[in-house]
């Protein structure tokens, strides 16, 4: 589940805030009158490192630029 605070919280008490992000590695989500407007993420050393998690999880469309049925879709089922 994604932390979120709002902005004056996260005025009063950053260095805690900013300090339970490096601990933890788990993001951070800013939100100004209940909407989310920043994200604070852990500092990688390798910025590839974010990158590997997706190596495997794209889909490759042969015809990129053909229509594609709604049966496809595979959000539609």
């Amino acid at each position: 589940m994604e932390r979120t605070v709002s902005k004056s919280k996260l005025k009063a008490h950053a260095l805690e805030y900013f300090r339970e992000v490096q601990r933890t590695g788990q993001e951070l989500i800013v939100t100004d009158h209940g909407k989310p407007v920043l994200k604070i993420i852990p500092y990688r050393e390798d910025p590839q490192e974010a990158l590997r998690g997706l190596k495997g999880s794209v889909v490759r469309y042969e015809e990129p630029t053909e229509p594609i049925a709604p049966e496809d879709w595979k959000s539609l089922r």
